[in-house]
Parts: C-alpha cells; structure tokens; sequence
C-alpha cells in the first residue's frame, strides 16, 4: 500500500508538494474542480451558500495536454508520482450529465483527456457521475474537543437552480438570473442510470486503449435522491451495478471509506473485503465519519464509528498495493489548521500501514 495526498486545483504548489513528501507521501492525486480555499489557507468542503463549491472553469489551461505536462512535471520534481486526476470540470461535460445539447462534444473533449493522461503516464482518472454533486454539507465544531468538522444533518432540499451541476455553476449569468422558474426538472435514477451506461460504452474502449483506469466515486451524501436528481450508488451492493454496466479491466472504484460508512444497511468491512478481492479498487479515500446519512459528521481517523486498522487489514491480505489518501479531516486549532490536520491523518495512516506490513 502507498501513502499519498490529495490537492486541490489552488493548494498545487511546490510548497505543498514538499510538504506531502516530508510527511513520507509518495504519490499526489490531483483534484482539479472546485474551489476550497478560504482566506488563502483554511480549507473547506462544505457548500459556499448557494453557490456550491463555486464556479467551474471551461478555460482553464491545466487541462490542455501541456498543463497536464507541467503538473506531472511539478509533483515529479518533488520526489512523487501523480496517481490520478480526480473529477473532470464540470463546464466539461455538464450536458454529458444533464443529457443535453452538447453531449457529443464535451464526451469528444473528454476523451481527449484521457488520451492525454495515457500519453503523459498519468494511470486513473477518478471522477463520479452525479447529477446534483456532493450538495448539503455544513461545517461545525463537532470533532473531537470542538475541532471544527463537516457533516450532513438533513437539511431542506431546493431544486437545482439553472447553469448548476455536479453542485458547481458552469454558466455564471443564467446562475445570477436567478429566475425561479429555471431549475432543473426531477430526473430518476432509471435516466442517470442510462446517461451512465451511455458514458461507459464510449469511454472505456478509449481509456483501455490509452491504458487509463476510469474510476468511480459513490455518491456523497448517500441517498435515493438529492434535489430532485436520482442517485446511483448509495449502498456497497450498487458499486457491483456500475461494474456491470460494461464490464472492463479500464473500469474500478474510487473507494472512499467515508462515504460507505455513511450508507444506511451497509457493512463497511463486508463491501472492503468484496471489493478489494475483486480487485477492483483504484485507490482509497481514508476518512471517518460519525452517524449514517441523512445525518452523519466527519470525524478524525482514529475517532469514529469504522476501525480503520480492520479496513486496512481487509486492504493488505487481500494484496492492495494502490494509493490511500486521508481524503478531508476535521481541523486542528492552530496556525496551519490543513497542514496540521493533514500530517496529523498521514502520520497515523503511515504507523498503521507499517505495523499491518509487520504483521
């Protein structure tokens, strides 16, 4: 098993790079999409009022193949090897979600992604097909001794507002008309389902034949449905679903420990232990949580309701040898509250890898 770090698209800098190979990282997953520094530090995943996680960005030039270069470059020149992409920008394939107009042309841009990560040796591309995104999170000081963490508590429910999806804006002026008759109609589960299937069939012969793993994030809060949008895999059993849709050694599981422990009626060493002998986990998302949707928090990794050193042991017997990150972790009061907390969850991942490895 490798320990690595994720980055958002604003904390990608040498600085950063150095710091997650101090801390005895070795891999970086890169997540590109939103926006979570606040006051050019604190970083948050919860929504930013009804702006979500912020407004994405089609021109971005970290996404043409020479700013795909110059970040492998970047984490390269640190001592660490750039694991994955996590989520393709939503302004990419908006209509690829909401089946609209312009399907065939963000599916055509984002195949040519995937072609670049194949061409650069970047091996998987996390991304997870959602309608509504992750959506309802609020921060509170509810981890241990008042570190102030995330959680979900089953808030009100508004439509999705027009020029929104995947809880980010990609058209910023029908997003601020806010005309209250421009929302998005309900759309079930059944439709998502077949705009899934339909993304599947024409990605994967592109990412086996780039040799690229397309790797899916369950959805976040896991629920039935989440503003009107049906969802696709809110329990350990509906991953499998999405595995058979089209069968492919291109296709795997961003396997976030968190959210599966959030799934109501869901054993979350049973779903490690089935997945991981299958071998079909891409990487893994370490993160603890309290409760179970609809209300749960964020808990440090050593202090909530899953024992992570059983899911790393499931990990390691059934010979897991990809990347964990800690995902997101509640901050710890102090000046460099992320840092801190960062080398707080890395130091215990790191101890624990090591005494299963002795074992």
């Amino acid at each position: 098993m490798k320990l690595g770090l994720g980055l958002y698209r604003a904390l990608l800098t040498a600085e950063n790079l150095r710091f997650a190979r101090q801390a005895g990282c070795t891999h970086i997953i890169a997540h590109l999409p939103g926006h979570f520094v606040r006051d050019g530090a604190k970083i948050i995943t919860s929504d930013n009022a009804d702006a979500g996680f912020g407004i994405s960005e089609a021109d971005d030039p970290i996404w043409t193949y020479e700013g795909l270069r110059d970040l492998k470059a970047l984490v390269e020149s640190e001592g660490l090897v750039l694991e994955a992409l996590e989520n393709f920008a939503p302004a990419h394939w908006y209509d690829v979600l909401l089946d609209g107009p312009r399907r065939d042309e963000q599916m055509a841009h984002l195949k040519r992604i995937v072609r670049d990560l194949g061409r650069l040796g970047i091996p998987t591309m996390g991304y997870c097909f959602t309608v509504a995104g992750t959506w309802g999170r609020s921060e509170s000081p509810a981890a241990r001794a008042g570190a102030r963490s995330v959680g979900f508590h089953n808030p009100a429910q508004p439509p999705i507002p027009g020029g929104m999806v995947w809880n980010m804006i990609y058209d910023v002026e029908r997003f601020n008309a806010a005309d209250p008759a421009d929302v998005l109609p309900p759309v079930s589960a059944e439709e998502v389902l077949r705009r899934l299937e339909r993304f599947l069939a024409e990605m994967l012969p592109v990412a086996e034949e780039a040799g690229v793993t397309l790797a899916f994030h369950p959805d976040d809060p896991p629920l039935p449905t989440l503003r009107g949008a049906g969802r696709l895999v809110y329990h350990g059993d509906h991953f499998q679903r999405v595995l058979d849709l089209h069968p492919s050694p291109a296709s795997a599981i961003e396997f976030c420990v968190g959210t599966i422990s959030e799934m109501p009626g869901t054993d979350v060493y049973e779903t490690v232990e089935r997945y991981s002998a299958a071998d079909k986990i891409a990487y893994v998302h370490l993160r603890n949580v309290r409760g179970k949707a609809p209300d749960y928090r964020e808990m440090f990794i050593d202090d909530g309701d899953t024992d992570m050193l059983r899911v790393l042991r499931i990990l390691h017997r059934n010979g897991f040898d990809g990347v964990l990150i800690p995902d997101h972790t509640p901050l710890l009061e102090c000046d460099a509250p992320w840092h801190a907390s960062m080398a707080h969850a890395l130091g215990w991942m790191q101890a624990a890898m090591t005494l299963i490895e002795q074992e």
